[in-house]
């Protein structure tokens, strides 16, 4: 199943679960796998950004990523294959796409500065694992500290045909999705699918100006999926309502540094992860932060009964 152009809908960026002694916990794979396919996704991404890849042996990455793609046979599964040199990322990216991975997720170096250095990396990326292999740009200044233009994701999409999809999580990011979207439109760019990531923090409205979905990793993905249905639907204000709703929840689990062990703990507290635990080095919640989460989760239960945890 490999990732095409017509990507729509929700890819949950899937957390690697960990046991409390630092094992990958196999069974909390496969009850996110089962939960992600119940609860409507259309796709998933594994190892990405807050996966904890750096964390993993490579033959941990392939085990994961292999567990996924069998678990959830039914959806398109995305590997994040970033690296710091390109033996790695052709290496995992192999073994991964060998065992049915739909694509690949690259994002770029912070070293690079002109549009020429992005563009050139994603040529020499694309040498490097294969003109066949689907591959996602994953746009993400406020982490990598590059800027990508929507001129230079235009130039990257047409001269590699390989890019299929654009994960976007510029920030503010709205007016590049709309300049994307309407080159698409007049016909001055092939198709090119966006999925938004920051947790969906701008959701409501990057789907009002184009985007097709979301990919990212929210402790409710199910909220996600309704959202992006409802505004699909043209049911404005309900998809307003519902995000509105999730707002303050998000917004705290989007906090650098501690994002991932709230978001770890939430999943934990739905019954989808055995534990919250994070790989060392990591840092368990507070108590304060147990609290302030525990808080947040009883007052968005008065919206969405899903937060009845």
């Amino acid at each position: 199943m490999r990732l095409t152009t017509d990507a729509r809908g929700v890819y949950p960026i899937a957390p690697t679960p960990f046991l409390d002694d630092g094992r990958i916990d196999v069974d909390s794979i496969d009850r996110l796998s089962d939960f992600y396919l119940a609860c409507g996704a259309t796709g998933i991404t594994v190892l990405g950004q807050l996966g904890e890849a750096p964390k993993l042996e490579h033959a941990e990455s392939v085990d994961v990523a292999t567990r996924m793609i069998r678990r959830a046979a039914s959806l398109p599964v995305i590997v994040g294959v970033s690296a710091p040199g390109f033996a790695a990322m052709r290496a995992l990216t192999r073994e991964v796409m060998d065992r049915g991975a739909a694509g690949v997720m690259i994002a770029p170096p912070n070293t690079l500065r002109t549009d020429d250095q992005i563009v050139g990396y994603y040529a020499q990326a694309v040498a490097a694992i294969g003109a066949d292999v689907p591959f996602v740009i994953q746009d993400y200044p406020l982490t990598f500290s590059v800027q990508m233009t929507p001129g230079v994701i235009r130039r990257i999409h047409t001269e590699l045909p390989s890019c299929t999809l654009l994960k976007h999580e510029d920030w503010p990011g709205l007016e590049k999705i709309s300049t994307l979207k309407a080159w698409v439109r007049d016909g001055t760019m092939r198709p090119l699918p966006i999925l938004v990531g920051n947790n969906g923090l701008f959701l409501d409205y990057e789907m009002e100006r184009g985007a097709d979905g979301a990919n990212t990793g929210y402790a409710f993905p199910d909220m996600l999926v309704d959202v992006v249905r409802l505004s699909g639907a043209g049911r404005r204000e309900e998809a307003h309502d519902l995000f509105d709703a999730h707002l303050p929840l998000l917004r705290y689990e989007q906090q650098p540094g501690v994002g991932l062990t709230v978001r770890k703990y939430i999943l934990h507290r739905r019954g989808l992860l055995h534990s919250p635990a994070l790989r060392a080095p990591a840092a368990p919640l507070t108590a304060a932060a147990r609290a302030e989460v525990e808080h947040l989760l009883s007052r968005l239960a008065r919206h969405d009964a899903r937060a009845r945890v």
